[in-house]
């Protein structure tokens, strides 16, 4: 069955359409495009692109997988939106996966996962055999307690200095692991799932107070 795979959580455009079996996840085509303030501008085309090239209409996607961050506010608010407004249209189920998780993939180590979540700070989670353990957090590089193991994520080469772990490289979230965490879900055709993205800290705009009283 066709799934389509979409995660804005980074500097990483990234759509793509999968092919789920019974035993395989395989990529038939992908778009990843590597703008960190243009994921209003590229995403669509790109899953438009991505059905064009596998002959297929957006009404023969059995689900769609979407990446739920944790990400700045604007980005990863339109993959979010995208995929419910697709799948609610198309009457299909979305499931939603942690994007550093599939930054993570199925490494079988030790491994901190961290992406730039910018004012010098970090999104960051720690595995164990492709097991999530710890996280996913903000903080600034300095106080994340690195331990043993490597490293991976746009935020890891960022601060590799400061973090200071072997660094694996796989900066932004895989369609193909996106589609593998969500694959049992996908095909025992669970029911489908809220979209809730991982912002881990509230947006920069502020709702403006209430005014002052005029006195005279």
């Amino acid at each position: 069955m066709l799934v389509l795979a979409i995660d804005t959580s980074s500097a990483a455009v990234t759509a793509a359409v999968l092919d789920v079996s019974s035993d395989e996840v395989l990529i038939r085509a992908q778009r990843v495009t590597l703008n960190s303030r243009g994921h209003g501008e590229y995403l669509a085309p790109a899953v438009a692109e991505c059905l064009a090239e596998v002959g297929a209409a957006p009404g023969d996607l059995a689900a769609i997988v979407a990446g739920t961050g944790p990400g700045p506010f604007t980005g990863l608010r339109v993959g979010l939106v995208t995929a419910a407004v697709m799948a609610d249209v198309l009457g299909i189920a979305t499931y939603g996966v942690c994007s550093l998780d599939a930054i993570a993939g199925s490494y079988a180590g030790s491994l901190l996962v961290a992406t730039d979540a910018r004012r010098k700070e970090i999104y960051w989670a720690r595995y164990l055999g492709g097991a999530r353990i710890e996280g996913p957090v903000v903080s600034r590089p300095a106080d994340v307690v690195t331990g043993s193991g490597a490293m991976a994520g746009a935020g890891a080469r960022l601060y590799a200095d400061t973090l200071g772990l072997p660094l694996i490289d796989q900066d932004f979230p895989s369609a193909a692991a996106l589609v593998q965490r969500a694959a049992d879900r996908i095909r025992t055709a669970a029911p489908t799932e809220p979209l809730t993205p991982l912002y881990l800290r509230r947006p920069d705009a502020i709702e403006p107070g209430r005014p002052k009283a005029v006195t005279q």
